[in-house]
């Protein structure tokens, strides 16, 4: 029996469900690493709140029950859309699971950590779906794609790696080489004059490793231009005709606020093409 990969694809419904486009989106980078899909959408748990005078002007319980409601209905509405959109390409599996509102990145985090990879939809704009994605990647322990609503289904022959030294970087160029095929292209990000680097030649360094293993890799150094590096990086990779940004994951949690590195955060605000974030 062949191996299968499942991609976890977690999605929220409270106090907004992520938008079609982008969860159409994460299906056709689905399709394009090969990937099964497990969706998973959460039902919010309200809690009941207790205001004597605001009641009196406000039926708050009936409030609740009406977004509670609202959250079963765009379960049902998302598993057929994830259903109808994966249809005989990608095979899909739905389940819904109830939790406390606020706590569906908490709860996503966990289960992601019994699949391959997640799959994180990221319309821009939405600080709901920004949120969710900080807490299963920084929470999770696994890899995790971002996922912007303006992806199309192209086969995955080109990937950028944004390579720096560090042990993230090296962590999320291990977590995406199981989904690179042996014909690849693999182009090697390096970006100048944005931080001290061990020596300038690192990215051709990692490009002759990968070539050692068979893997058709070069160098790239980005001069950093004025750009903030997410733009950079992404720039660079978008001009190479890659479908996937790797790059690893910095940021620290506190009490489920997120101080992130400068290229993390800067991919998080603009996402341009999928990136692979690793922790």
């Amino acid at each position: 029996m062949p191996l299968a990969r499942f991609a976890y694809l977690p999605l929220i419904t409270y106090p907004e469900p992520v938008s079609d486009d982008a969860i159409e989106a994460a299906i056709e980078v689905a399709e394009a690493l090969g990937c099964d899909v497990h969706a998973t959408t959460f039902s919010a748990d309200i809690p009941s709140v207790s205001t004597p005078i605001g009641g009196l002007l406000i039926n708050i319980p009936e409030m609740v029950r009406t977004a509670e409601e609202n959250s079963r209905n765009h379960c049902g509405r998302l598993h057929k859309l994830v259903v109808d959109r994966a249809g005989s390409r990608v095979k899909s599996h739905c389940s819904t699971r109830k939790v406390h509102a606020g706590a569906e990145g908490d709860a996503a985090a966990v289960e992601a950590r019994y699949y391959d990879l997640t799959l994180l939809p990221l319309p821009k704009g939405s600080a709901t779906a920004r949120a969710h994605a900080q807490s299963v990647i920084f929470g999770a322990g696994r890899p995790a794609i971002l996922v912007p609503s303006s992806v199309k289904s192209e086969p995955l022959k080109h990937v950028a790696v944004a390579w720096d030294g560090s042990r993230v970087a090296a962590r999320a160029l291990a977590d995406a080489m199981p989904f690179l095929a042996e014909d690849t292209q693999l182009t090697i990000l390096t970006v100048q004059g944005e931080k001290a680097l061990e020596r300038r030649d690192i990215a051709e360094d990692l490009a002759s490793s990968l070539e050692l293993r068979g893997y058709s890799a070069r160098a790239q150094n980005v001069p950093l231009g004025g750009r903030k590096i997410a733009e950079a990086l992404q720039d660079a990779a978008l001009e190479s005709g890659s479908g996937l940004l790797v790059m690893g994951g910095f940021g620290h949690s506190r009490v489920r606020d997120f101080v992130l590195g400068g290229a993390t955060q800067g991919v998080f605000a603009d996402t341009r093409l999928p990136i692979l974030l690793s922790h």
